[in-house]
Protein backbone atom coordinates (compact mmCIF):
# COMPACT_ATOMS: atom_id res chain seq x y z
CA UNK A 1 0.00 0.00 0.00
CA UNK A 2 0.85 3.62 -0.98
CA UNK A 3 0.83 6.09 2.20
CA UNK A 4 1.87 9.51 1.40
CA UNK A 5 1.61 12.39 4.80
CA UNK A 6 0.87 15.22 4.24
CA UNK A 7 2.66 17.58 7.20
CA UNK A 8 5.60 14.50 7.60
CA UNK A 9 8.24 16.69 9.06
CA UNK A 10 6.55 17.15 13.14
CA UNK A 11 7.42 14.70 15.38
CA UNK A 12 4.29 12.73 15.63
CA UNK A 13 3.43 12.43 11.68
CA UNK A 14 7.12 11.53 11.38
CA UNK A 15 6.50 8.88 13.97
CA UNK A 16 3.52 7.49 11.76
CA UNK A 17 6.22 7.99 8.72
CA UNK A 18 8.31 5.30 10.49
CA UNK A 19 5.64 2.74 11.85
CA UNK A 20 4.01 2.73 8.38
CA UNK A 21 7.43 2.21 6.47
CA UNK A 22 8.17 -0.89 9.03
CA UNK A 23 4.88 -2.34 8.97
CA UNK A 24 5.99 -2.65 4.77
CA UNK A 25 4.20 0.67 3.30
CA UNK A 26 5.59 2.35 0.75
CA UNK A 27 5.66 5.86 2.52
CA UNK A 28 6.35 8.75 0.74
CA UNK A 29 5.33 12.57 2.44
CA UNK A 30 5.38 16.31 2.04
CA UNK A 31 5.53 19.55 4.17
CA UNK A 32 6.50 23.11 3.99
CA UNK A 33 10.05 22.81 5.96
CA UNK A 34 11.86 19.65 5.09
CA UNK A 35 15.01 20.13 6.96
CA UNK A 36 17.50 18.09 9.29
CA UNK A 37 17.05 15.91 11.37
CA UNK A 38 13.61 14.90 9.91
CA UNK A 39 14.24 15.04 6.57
CA UNK A 40 17.64 12.88 6.99
CA UNK A 41 16.13 10.34 9.62
CA UNK A 42 12.76 9.62 7.36
CA UNK A 43 15.76 9.52 3.63
CA UNK A 44 17.43 7.00 6.18
CA UNK A 45 13.98 4.64 6.29
CA UNK A 46 13.71 4.97 2.41
CA UNK A 47 10.76 7.49 2.60
CA UNK A 48 10.32 10.22 -0.13
CA UNK A 49 9.37 13.86 0.81
CA UNK A 50 8.81 16.49 -1.46
CA UNK A 51 8.57 20.23 -0.50
CA UNK A 52 5.63 21.88 -0.13
CA UNK A 53 1.39 21.38 -0.59
CA UNK A 54 1.17 21.43 -4.55
CA UNK A 55 -1.85 19.28 -5.82
CA UNK A 56 1.18 17.46 -8.26
CA UNK A 57 1.89 15.48 -5.61
CA UNK A 58 -0.75 13.07 -5.49
CA UNK A 59 0.06 11.93 -9.07
CA UNK A 60 -0.22 8.79 -9.11
CA UNK A 61 -2.77 8.95 -6.61
CA UNK A 62 -1.73 7.00 -3.24
CA UNK A 63 -3.77 4.23 -1.45
CA UNK A 64 -4.11 6.29 1.60
CA UNK A 65 -3.49 10.64 2.11
CA UNK A 66 -2.49 10.73 5.88
CA UNK A 67 -3.33 14.28 6.66
CA UNK A 68 -1.26 15.64 9.31
CA UNK A 69 -2.77 18.10 11.97
CA UNK A 70 -0.82 21.34 10.12
CA UNK A 71 -2.88 20.97 7.38
CA UNK A 72 -6.16 23.19 6.32
CA UNK A 73 -8.31 23.72 3.86
CA UNK A 74 -7.04 26.28 1.23
CA UNK A 75 -3.91 24.50 0.66
CA UNK A 76 -4.15 23.17 -3.37
CA UNK A 77 -3.29 19.72 -1.93
CA UNK A 78 -6.12 19.69 -0.38
CA UNK A 79 -8.61 20.92 -2.51
CA UNK A 80 -7.31 18.34 -4.35
CA UNK A 81 -7.65 15.70 -2.28
CA UNK A 82 -11.31 16.49 -1.40
CA UNK A 83 -12.01 17.35 -5.23
CA UNK A 84 -10.80 13.75 -6.38
CA UNK A 85 -11.68 11.61 -3.34
CA UNK A 86 -9.41 10.29 -2.68
CA UNK A 87 -9.19 8.02 0.42
CA UNK A 88 -7.94 10.02 3.51
CA UNK A 89 -7.52 9.95 7.27
CA UNK A 90 -5.52 11.91 9.66
CA UNK A 91 -2.68 10.20 11.63
CA UNK A 92 -4.49 9.15 14.96
CA UNK A 93 -7.44 7.44 12.59
CA UNK A 94 -4.95 5.93 10.83
CA UNK A 95 -2.26 4.25 13.24
CA UNK A 96 -5.66 3.28 15.34
CA UNK A 97 -7.13 1.52 12.50
CA UNK A 98 -3.73 0.12 10.63
CA UNK A 99 -1.82 -0.66 13.96
CA UNK A 100 -3.43 -0.58 17.28
CA UNK A 101 -7.17 -2.37 16.72
CA UNK A 102 -5.18 -5.76 17.67
CA UNK A 103 -2.66 -4.37 20.10
CA UNK A 104 -2.93 -3.61 23.90
CA UNK A 105 -2.36 0.23 24.32
CA UNK A 106 -0.51 1.95 27.17
CA UNK A 107 -1.61 5.39 26.58
CA UNK A 108 -0.21 8.34 28.50
CA UNK A 109 -2.24 11.96 28.65
CA UNK A 110 -1.85 15.20 30.72
CA UNK A 111 -1.04 18.63 30.66
CA UNK A 112 2.56 17.89 31.78
CA UNK A 113 4.86 15.28 32.21
CA UNK A 114 3.53 13.06 28.92
CA UNK A 115 6.68 12.63 26.83
CA UNK A 116 8.98 11.64 29.87
CA UNK A 117 6.38 9.23 31.24
CA UNK A 118 5.56 7.58 27.84
CA UNK A 119 9.78 7.38 27.27
CA UNK A 120 9.71 5.47 31.18
CA UNK A 121 7.00 3.42 30.16
CA UNK A 122 8.56 1.80 26.72
CA UNK A 123 11.68 1.56 28.48
CA UNK A 124 10.00 -0.38 31.28
CA UNK A 125 8.75 -2.95 29.01
CA UNK A 126 11.45 -3.02 26.52
CA UNK A 127 13.73 -3.70 29.64
CA UNK A 128 11.51 -6.84 30.15
CA UNK A 129 11.80 -7.97 27.22
CA UNK A 130 8.53 -7.02 25.35
CA UNK A 131 10.03 -5.36 22.72
CA UNK A 132 7.02 -2.80 22.98
CA UNK A 133 5.73 -0.41 20.02
CA UNK A 134 6.29 3.00 20.62
CA UNK A 135 4.94 6.63 19.64
CA UNK A 136 6.45 9.59 21.57
CA UNK A 137 6.24 13.28 21.06
CA UNK A 138 9.96 13.33 21.68
CA UNK A 139 13.29 11.24 21.57
CA UNK A 140 14.04 8.92 24.72
CA UNK A 141 17.67 8.16 25.34
CA UNK A 142 17.15 4.59 25.79
CA UNK A 143 15.73 4.39 21.66
CA UNK A 144 16.98 7.32 19.98
CA UNK A 145 13.91 7.09 18.03
CA UNK A 146 10.64 8.43 18.71
CA UNK A 147 8.56 6.00 16.82
CA UNK A 148 8.69 1.93 16.27
CA UNK A 149 6.10 -0.62 15.33
CA UNK A 150 7.66 -3.18 18.09
CA UNK A 151 6.20 -6.64 18.76
CA UNK A 152 2.61 -7.64 19.60
CA UNK A 153 0.58 -7.08 21.52
CA UNK A 154 1.88 -3.58 23.41
CA UNK A 155 1.90 -0.11 21.88
CA UNK A 156 2.53 2.91 24.25
CA UNK A 157 1.91 6.29 22.99
CA UNK A 158 1.59 9.69 23.98
CA UNK A 159 -1.92 10.24 24.10
CA UNK A 160 -2.25 14.30 23.92
CA UNK A 161 -5.54 16.34 23.52
CA UNK A 162 -4.75 18.50 20.73
CA UNK A 163 -7.41 18.41 18.56
CA UNK A 164 -6.69 15.84 15.12
CA UNK A 165 -7.33 17.64 11.77
CA UNK A 166 -9.29 19.89 10.36
CA UNK A 167 -12.10 17.67 9.70
CA UNK A 168 -12.23 16.14 13.10
CA UNK A 169 -12.38 18.35 16.17
CA UNK A 170 -11.87 15.40 18.77
CA UNK A 171 -8.47 15.23 20.69
CA UNK A 172 -6.22 12.92 19.52
CA UNK A 173 -6.85 10.58 22.18
CA UNK A 174 -10.01 9.73 21.68
CA UNK A 175 -8.72 7.42 18.58
CA UNK A 176 -6.40 5.34 20.61
CA UNK A 177 -8.52 2.98 22.70
CA UNK A 178 -6.08 2.25 25.46
CA UNK A 179 -6.24 -0.70 28.03
CA UNK A 180 -3.87 0.72 30.24
CA UNK A 181 -4.64 4.71 30.79
CA UNK A 182 -2.26 7.00 32.94
CA UNK A 183 -3.69 10.38 33.43
CA UNK A 184 -1.08 12.91 34.92
CA UNK A 185 -2.49 15.76 35.61
CA UNK A 186 -4.73 18.50 34.09
CA UNK A 187 -4.57 21.87 33.82
CA UNK A 188 -5.92 24.72 31.34
CA UNK A 189 -3.68 25.37 28.14
CA UNK A 190 -3.92 24.80 23.73
CA UNK A 191 -5.65 28.28 24.57
CA UNK A 192 -6.20 28.58 20.35
CA UNK A 193 -8.19 25.28 20.49
CA UNK A 194 -10.05 24.99 23.97
CA UNK A 195 -11.90 28.03 25.25
CA UNK A 196 -11.71 26.83 28.82
CA UNK A 197 -10.69 24.06 31.27
CA UNK A 198 -14.37 22.93 30.97
CA UNK A 199 -14.26 21.65 27.88
CA UNK A 200 -10.81 20.04 28.46
CA UNK A 201 -12.40 18.54 30.98
CA UNK A 202 -15.51 17.00 28.81
CA UNK A 203 -12.65 15.72 26.03
CA UNK A 204 -11.17 13.69 29.39
CA UNK A 205 -14.47 12.80 30.47
CA UNK A 206 -14.81 11.09 26.57
CA UNK A 207 -11.46 9.36 27.16
CA UNK A 208 -12.40 7.34 29.92
CA UNK A 209 -15.73 6.23 28.50
CA UNK A 210 -13.36 4.05 26.01
CA UNK A 211 -11.19 2.52 28.89
CA UNK A 212 -12.72 -1.77 28.77
CA UNK A 213 -13.66 -2.47 32.06
CA UNK A 214 -10.79 -5.34 31.99
CA UNK A 215 -8.23 -2.04 31.38
CA UNK A 216 -6.93 0.23 34.64
CA UNK A 217 -7.13 3.68 34.76
CA UNK A 218 -3.45 5.22 36.66
CA UNK A 219 -4.56 8.79 37.79
CA UNK A 220 -2.77 11.27 39.71
CA UNK A 221 -4.61 11.05 43.04
CA UNK A 222 -3.12 14.54 44.13
CA UNK A 223 -4.95 16.63 40.82
CA UNK A 224 -8.74 17.94 41.80
CA UNK A 225 -9.15 18.71 37.89
CA UNK A 226 -8.57 15.10 37.72
CA UNK A 227 -10.90 14.06 40.46
CA UNK A 228 -13.79 16.24 38.89
CA UNK A 229 -13.18 14.13 35.30
CA UNK A 230 -13.41 10.75 37.18
CA UNK A 231 -16.80 11.64 39.46
CA UNK A 232 -18.42 12.39 36.08
CA UNK A 233 -17.68 8.41 35.54
CA UNK A 234 -15.11 6.14 35.52
CA UNK A 235 -15.85 2.44 34.19
CA UNK A 236 -12.44 1.04 35.26
CA UNK A 237 -10.55 0.03 37.50
CA UNK A 238 -8.19 2.90 39.37
CA UNK A 239 -4.95 3.16 40.79
CA UNK A 240 -4.06 6.22 42.70
CA UNK A 241 -0.42 7.75 42.62
CA UNK A 242 0.64 10.87 44.73
CA UNK A 243 4.89 10.68 45.37
CA UNK A 244 4.53 13.07 48.33
CA UNK A 245 1.50 11.48 50.32
CA UNK A 246 3.72 8.75 51.93
CA UNK A 247 1.51 5.66 53.15
CA UNK A 248 -1.85 6.75 51.33
CA UNK A 249 -3.78 4.73 49.79
CA UNK A 250 -2.59 3.62 46.39
CA UNK A 251 1.03 4.61 44.97
CA UNK A 252 3.59 6.91 46.75
CA UNK A 253 7.25 7.64 47.69
CA UNK A 254 9.53 8.23 50.32
CA UNK A 255 12.58 10.26 49.80
CA UNK A 256 16.07 9.07 50.33
CA UNK A 257 17.69 11.71 49.81
CA UNK A 258 17.11 15.86 48.94
CA UNK A 259 17.39 15.80 45.17
CA UNK A 260 14.82 12.79 44.38
CA UNK A 261 17.74 11.28 42.76
CA UNK A 262 16.80 8.48 45.26
CA UNK A 263 13.28 6.81 46.58
CA UNK A 264 11.24 4.35 47.98
CA UNK A 265 8.74 3.24 46.11
CA UNK A 266 5.29 2.26 48.30
CA UNK A 267 2.30 0.71 46.81
CA UNK A 268 -0.62 1.15 50.02
CA UNK A 269 1.85 1.82 52.40
CA UNK A 270 3.89 -1.10 51.74
CA UNK A 271 7.35 -0.54 50.22
CA UNK A 272 8.41 -2.15 46.80
CA UNK A 273 12.11 -1.00 46.62
CA UNK A 274 13.85 1.67 46.02
CA UNK A 275 14.65 3.99 43.17
CA UNK A 276 18.04 4.80 42.13
CA UNK A 277 18.65 7.03 39.01
CA UNK A 278 19.92 10.79 37.73
CA UNK A 279 16.77 11.71 37.23
CA UNK A 280 15.61 15.26 38.70
CA UNK A 281 12.51 16.93 40.25
CA UNK A 282 9.10 15.55 42.45
CA UNK A 283 7.12 15.71 39.05
CA UNK A 284 9.68 12.90 37.64
CA UNK A 285 9.23 10.88 40.88
CA UNK A 286 5.38 11.18 39.68
CA UNK A 287 6.17 10.10 36.37
CA UNK A 288 8.08 6.59 37.35
CA UNK A 289 5.14 5.86 40.01
CA UNK A 290 2.60 6.46 37.20
CA UNK A 291 4.79 4.03 34.78
CA UNK A 292 5.47 1.62 37.42
CA UNK A 293 2.33 0.99 37.90
CA UNK A 294 0.70 0.59 34.07
CA UNK A 295 3.73 -1.55 33.68
CA UNK A 296 2.43 -3.80 36.51
CA UNK A 297 -0.75 -3.93 34.53
CA UNK A 298 1.06 -5.53 31.88
CA UNK A 299 2.42 -7.94 33.88
CA UNK A 300 5.92 -6.50 34.81
CA UNK A 301 7.07 -7.44 38.40
CA UNK A 302 7.32 -3.63 40.13
CA UNK A 303 10.79 -4.61 41.21
CA UNK A 304 11.95 -5.00 37.39
CA UNK A 305 10.23 -1.77 36.95
CA UNK A 306 12.67 -0.25 39.89
CA UNK A 307 15.83 -2.07 38.00
CA UNK A 308 14.91 -0.81 34.24
CA UNK A 309 14.58 2.90 35.91
CA UNK A 310 18.13 2.57 36.71
CA UNK A 311 19.21 2.98 33.83
CA UNK A 312 16.17 5.45 32.11
CA UNK A 313 18.37 8.31 30.31
CA UNK A 314 15.36 10.77 30.23
CA UNK A 315 14.27 12.67 27.06
CA UNK A 316 16.22 15.26 24.58
CA UNK A 317 15.33 18.59 25.58
CA UNK A 318 14.18 17.75 29.56
CA UNK A 319 16.68 18.94 31.25
CA UNK A 320 19.33 17.89 29.07
CA UNK A 321 22.37 19.03 29.54
CA UNK A 322 23.93 20.79 26.51
CA UNK A 323 27.47 21.68 27.23
CA UNK A 324 29.76 23.73 29.61
CA UNK A 325 31.56 26.26 28.75
CA UNK A 326 33.59 29.06 31.21
CA UNK A 327 32.76 27.45 33.92
CA UNK A 328 29.25 28.07 33.04
CA UNK A 329 26.27 24.75 32.29
CA UNK A 330 23.81 25.28 29.77
CA UNK A 331 20.31 23.16 30.11
CA UNK A 332 17.78 22.76 27.30
CA UNK A 333 14.30 22.40 28.81
CA UNK A 334 10.71 21.71 27.15
CA UNK A 335 8.86 23.28 29.89
CA UNK A 336 6.31 26.34 28.14
CA UNK A 337 3.74 26.41 31.04
CA UNK A 338 3.60 27.93 34.17
CA UNK A 339 3.45 24.76 36.32
CA UNK A 340 6.31 22.81 34.43
CA UNK A 341 8.19 25.83 34.74
CA UNK A 342 8.23 26.18 38.16
CA UNK A 343 8.68 22.48 38.63
CA UNK A 344 11.74 22.27 36.28
CA UNK A 345 13.27 25.40 38.27
CA UNK A 346 12.53 23.50 41.63
CA UNK A 347 14.45 20.05 40.04
CA UNK A 348 17.15 21.77 39.01
CA UNK A 349 17.49 24.00 42.50
CA UNK A 350 17.72 21.00 44.52
CA UNK A 351 20.36 19.25 42.39
CA UNK A 352 22.68 22.34 42.06
CA UNK A 353 21.92 23.88 45.69
CA UNK A 354 23.27 27.49 46.26
CA UNK A 355 24.45 27.86 42.81
CA UNK A 356 23.50 30.38 40.31
CA UNK A 357 20.24 29.18 38.65
CA UNK A 358 19.41 31.37 35.71
CA UNK A 359 16.67 30.84 33.66
CA UNK A 360 15.45 32.03 30.22
CA UNK A 361 12.60 32.03 28.86
CA UNK A 362 10.81 31.91 25.14
CA UNK A 363 7.50 32.52 25.58
CA UNK A 364 6.64 30.51 22.12
CA UNK A 365 3.43 28.34 22.64
CA UNK A 366 0.16 29.50 21.19
CA UNK A 367 -0.98 29.54 24.62
CA UNK A 368 1.87 31.54 25.64
CA UNK A 369 1.83 34.08 23.02
CA UNK A 370 -2.37 34.68 23.51
CA UNK A 371 -1.35 36.17 27.03
CA UNK A 372 -3.33 33.23 28.85
CA UNK A 373 -0.24 32.78 31.35
CA UNK A 374 0.63 36.15 31.84
CA UNK A 375 -0.62 36.56 35.00
CA UNK A 376 1.22 33.28 36.72
CA UNK A 377 4.07 33.56 34.47
CA UNK A 378 6.15 35.65 37.56
CA UNK A 379 5.46 33.39 40.34
CA UNK A 380 6.77 30.52 37.94
CA UNK A 381 10.12 32.01 38.08
CA UNK A 382 10.51 32.95 40.93
CA UNK A 383 12.50 29.97 41.94
CA UNK A 384 15.48 31.31 40.18
CA UNK A 385 18.19 33.68 41.04
CA UNK A 386 18.22 35.50 37.14
CA UNK A 387 15.38 35.60 34.73
CA UNK A 388 16.21 36.89 31.09
CA UNK A 389 12.84 37.12 29.16
CA UNK A 390 12.29 36.73 25.87
CA UNK A 391 10.17 39.36 24.23
CA UNK A 392 9.96 39.78 20.44
CA UNK A 393 7.98 42.73 18.99
CA UNK A 394 5.23 40.59 17.67
CA UNK A 395 4.96 38.85 21.20
CA UNK A 396 1.09 40.31 21.61
CA UNK A 397 1.62 41.36 25.53
CA UNK A 398 3.77 43.07 27.54
CA UNK A 399 6.76 40.85 29.20
CA UNK A 400 8.33 44.05 30.71
CA UNK A 401 5.09 43.55 33.08
CA UNK A 402 6.43 39.96 33.91
CA UNK A 403 9.91 41.07 34.42
CA UNK A 404 8.66 44.28 36.78
CA UNK A 405 6.53 41.47 38.55
CA UNK A 406 10.05 39.61 39.27
CA UNK A 407 11.70 41.85 40.20
CA UNK A 408 15.65 43.83 39.70
CA UNK A 409 16.91 40.08 38.90
CA UNK A 410 14.42 40.04 35.46
CA UNK A 411 15.74 41.61 32.28
CA UNK A 412 13.73 41.41 28.61
CA UNK A 413 15.58 41.17 24.98
CA UNK A 414 13.28 41.76 22.15
CA UNK A 415 16.00 39.94 19.75
CA UNK A 416 18.36 36.74 20.06
CA UNK A 417 21.22 38.82 19.59
CA UNK A 418 19.98 41.34 22.42
CA UNK A 419 19.49 38.52 24.36
CA UNK A 420 22.90 36.79 23.87
CA UNK A 421 24.51 39.99 24.83
CA UNK A 422 22.80 40.40 27.91
CA UNK A 423 23.71 37.05 28.85
CA UNK A 424 27.25 37.38 27.74
CA UNK A 425 27.46 40.39 30.30
CA UNK A 426 25.43 38.95 32.95
CA UNK A 427 26.93 35.23 33.30
CA UNK A 428 29.35 34.12 35.85
CA UNK A 429 31.26 31.19 36.51
CA UNK A 430 29.24 28.20 38.31
CA UNK A 431 25.88 29.68 36.72
CA UNK A 432 24.14 26.81 35.62
CA UNK A 433 21.77 28.18 32.53
CA UNK A 434 18.18 26.40 32.05
CA UNK A 435 16.68 27.66 28.47
CA UNK A 436 13.33 26.55 28.41
CA UNK A 437 11.44 26.80 24.96
CA UNK A 438 8.99 24.43 23.39
CA UNK A 439 10.91 25.87 19.90
CA UNK A 440 14.41 25.69 18.61
CA UNK A 441 14.81 29.72 20.30
CA UNK A 442 16.86 30.27 17.06
CA UNK A 443 19.30 28.37 17.79
CA UNK A 444 20.11 30.20 21.42
CA UNK A 445 21.53 26.85 23.49
CA UNK A 446 24.68 26.76 20.51
CA UNK A 447 25.12 30.40 20.40
CA UNK A 448 25.72 30.98 23.76
CA UNK A 449 28.25 27.88 24.61
CA UNK A 450 29.94 29.48 21.43
CA UNK A 451 30.37 32.87 23.14
CA UNK A 452 31.25 31.41 26.28
CA UNK A 453 34.01 28.90 24.74
CA UNK A 454 35.21 32.29 23.14
CA UNK A 455 35.17 34.05 26.38
CA UNK A 456 36.84 30.79 27.67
Amino acid sequence: MHVHILGICGTFMGGIAAIARAAGHRVTGSDQNVYPPMSTQLAALGIDIVQGFDAQQLDPVPDVVVVGNVMSRGRPVVEALLDRGIPYASGPEWLSRAVLHDRWVLAVAGTHGKTTTTSMLAHILDHAGLEPGFLIGGVPGNFDVSARLGKAPFFVIEADEYDTAFFDKRAKFVHYRPRTLILNNLEFDHADIYPDLESIKRQFNHLLRIVPGSGLVVHNAADSNLDDVLARGCWTPREGFAGHQVGAAGWSARLAGNDHASFDVLFDGRQQGRVEWSMLGAHNVDNALAAIAAARHAGVPVAQSIAALAGFKGVRRRMELTGTAAGISIYDDFAHHPTAIATTIEGLRRRIGKARLVAVLEARSNTMRMGVHKDTLAPSLAGADAVYLYAPPDLGWDAGAVARTVGAKAATASSIESLLALLGAGLLPGDHVLIMSNGGFGGLHRRLLEALQNRA
